[in-house]
């Protein structure tokens, strides 16, 4: 089946390229985004807009991003933030600009990915059917990267075994969302809002697909789209791997199961047990990956930290989540 075949009623229109905005958040790592960069200059067909959020960096990345403007090959919008907002608040920020310039489709990654030439077409075959869309993309090492595409909702967190293969239609229905290659229709952003920086990093983009999947039918397509660009320390498993992680993505990991927590009860989706489950299986694993991929079992205090500061969040009542869009008005 073509990706036009089969279509879900209320189509969208064949897709135009220069209606697409590319969304990258950098921080301190401008050899990487000039990458990201270059490969951006030499799609084709190429977005009409690139927007790169930089989240405070301290390095060069704002000449290396004025580097590029003349021959990027497309209009390049630099917007450098105040203070570093994390990955969540890169994202939500980059997104905000996106819908502003009026983005048919928002494509987000992050700095250490390149795209493959022919990336935006292959995306844009699938728009006629579907309005949040998650490409592949190749590791470091030139292998099949596996991204856990389904969570156990009611949990919250992914189920690290769902199948790999594709059947002959090409894609594959998910609940869940991936920052880098998340590409995804302005008409969903305005119905779930932008992703929220209060994460700051990890479970962001899970709880933004997530939201995603409840308003339309998302899938992740057989369409190899992007290529990372940085070695990441990992622990092959055989079919799946566990990669390194650091103490802030340890504290956040923790921290950040309150801001779930209060997503589903605003969806009325929360239920303790099942939940409370979800929170073990983090902690266990956030374990395991200390022992057998950090071979160390310091970092085990910033999980602690992390689940205590939650408390505070999960206590909030007057909480929030992030509001419904608006249309800009035209100029």
């Amino acid at each position: 089946m073509t990706p036009s075949q089969g279509a879900e009623s209320g189509e969208l229109e064949s897709f135009d390229p220069s209606a697409a905005t590319i969304v990258a958040v950098t921080f301190n790592r401008s050899s990487l985004l000039a990458r990201l960069l270059t490969s951006i200059g030499e799609m084709d067909p190429k977005p009409g807009h690139v927007v790169v959020i930089d989240n405070a960096s301290s390095d060069n990345t704002t000449e290396v991003v004025e580097s590029f403007r003349e021959r990027i090959g497309t209009e390049l919008v630099y917007r450098r933030l105040e203070t570093n907002t994390g990955g969540s608040g890169g994202f939500s920020a980059g997104m905000q600009t996106a819908y502003e310039l009026r983005s048919e489709w928002i494509w987000l990654m992050d700095d250490d990915v390149e795209v493959i030439s022919d990336g935006l077409a292959k995306m844009g075959r699938w728009t006629e059917r579907f309005r949040s869309i998650q490409g592949r993309r190749y590791d470091f090492d030139g292998s099949e990267f596996y991204w856990q595409y389904r969570i156990a909702d009611r949990m919250g967190i992914p189920i690290p075994f769902a199948p790999a293969g594709f059947d002959d239609s090409g894609f594959k229905e998910m609940n869940s969302g991936c920052f880098e290659g998340m590409f995804i229709h302005r008409d969903v952003v305005r119905r779930i809002g932008l992703p929220d920086p209060r994460f700051f990093i990890y479970w962001d983009d899970q709880v933004y697909g997530w939201l995603a999947s409840r308003v339309t039918t998302s899938v992740i397509v057989n369409e190899f789209v992007l290529r990372r660009t940085r070695e990441i320390r990992q622990w092959d498993m055989g079919i799946r791997h566990m990669n390194a992680s650091s103490d802030a993505y340890r504290y956040y990991i923790m921290r950040n199961r309150a801001l779930i927590k209060q997503y589903y009860r605003a969806h009325d989706f929360y239920r303790p047990i099942p939940f409370a489950l979800g929170t073990a299986a983090t902690f266990a694993k956030e374990l395991i990956r200390l022992v057998v991929v950090e071979r160390t079992l310091r970092g085990t205090g910033h999980l602690v930290r992390g689940l205590r500061d939650s408390r505070a969040i999960s206590r909030d009542r007057e909480w929030m989540p992030m509001p419904v869009l608006h249309d800009p008005p035209r100029a």
